[in-house]
């Protein structure tokens, strides 16, 4: 009976309606951050969950209190007809909102069809405005593709849109003030995100990782004035802004100098089947074997939460501090889900 049905409730209290879901781990870009030039090993098609088998977990963990959706990859708009996935998906009773996250090179032409399965809205990564300095970070994009994307979806009413930027250190942080702007004249909401060490706490993230208060002080050398903004839907971990005047809004996600693992409501299910509690550490569910006996698989996912620890301590690998109490992965951000 739906009232015996268990929650999704972790050992710290904190109550899990957000499930991360990668359709796959492959990508049109090579982002730097992401995933190395050459060398990626991609799983092969038949381990990869079909959309039969994703819409048959949300469908589960729809009872036990997931109401919010998002597709990540690698890219997922290299995986062929995600209309149907997400259609699937919007017709499972209690599920309320569905999005996507995307490098937004394949949107545009999509976007209308998208909408019309039941998308609610997208968050598009841009890491620069500049087209020589996108393409050298995304190793060959093409920015005007994704601005024409935000155009597209702006047309067919995808909102609110947010633009996910990696703030790193020499490389993009001369573009803040540039970002910002964008929200003075549309209502598109930037969020600033900070490198965060996931399979790599190498050299590379070492020096190009910036804390986000750097973005404040833009702010001040700009002499902007902004006020707290606490009604942007989707509004996740990230702290909200908006320029006096202002249509859209600015934020700030700091998963490594300010964790915000004390409100985590969120599960991911990668590409290949596996359910992972946190992010950052190894602990890693395949739930492919259980899709078709719900009681297995609702008991699954509470084995997982049970794993789920208090927090990621990915500040420890600002201090170089090797006392931390889990293992981290190995795998890189787009073989897990961004």
């Amino acid at each position: 009976m739906t009232g015996s049905i268990p929650r999704l409730v972790d050992n710290f209290g904190r109550q899990h309606h957000y499930l991360r879901i990668s359709v796959t781990d492959r990508c049109n870009l090579r982002c730097i951050y992401c995933m190395p030039e050459e060398g990626m090993e991609f799983e092969p098609s038949d381990k990869i969950l079909t959309y039969e088998e994703i819409a048959e977990v949300v469908r589960v963990v729809a009872g036990m209190g997931i109401s919010k959706i998002r597709l990540t990859g690698g890219e997922p708009l290299v995986r062929k007809e995600l209309e149907k996935l997400v259609a699937m998906i919007a017709s499972i009773p209690g599920i309320e909102d569905i999005s996507l996250t995307t490098n937004g090179i394949f949107l545009a032409p999509r976007a209308e069809r998208l909408k019309e399965a039941g998308l609610t809205r997208v968050n598009i990564s841009m890491d620069s405005l500049q087209a020589d300095r996108f393409k050298m970070i995304t190793r060959g994009g093409d920015v005007r593709k994704v601005l024409d994307s935000i155009d597209a979806c702006v047309k067919v009413g995808l909102s609110p849109i947010k633009l996910n930027v990696v703030l790193m250190k020499g490389l993009n942080d001369d573009e803040i003030a540039d970002f910002i702007a964008l929200t003075q004249e549309r209502d598109i909401h930037v969020r600033f995100i900070e490198y965060m060490p996931i399979g790599h706490s190498d050299t590379q993230w070492k020096n190009l990782y910036l804390p986000l208060n750097r973005v404040m002080e833009v702010c001040a050398e700009q002499q902007w004035e902004y006020a707290s903004v606490t009604t942007i839907q989707g509004n996740g971990p990230s702290e909200n802004y908006r320029l006096n005047g202002a249509i859209g809004s600015f934020g700030l996600i700091h998963p490594v100098s300010e964790h915000f693992c004390q409100t985590c409501n969120r599960l991911r299910l990668t590409a290949d089947g596996y359910i992972k509690p946190c992010l950052a550490w190894t602990e890693q569910f395949q739930v492919r074997s259980v899709v078709g006996n719900d009681e297995a698989m609702r008991q699954l996912f509470l084995d997982a939460l049970g794993t789920k620890p208090e927090n990621h301590e990915m500040s420890k690998f600002l201090q170089g501090d090797e006392e931390i109490s889990h293992t981290p992965t190995a795998r890189r951000m787009s073989q897990i889900g961004g």
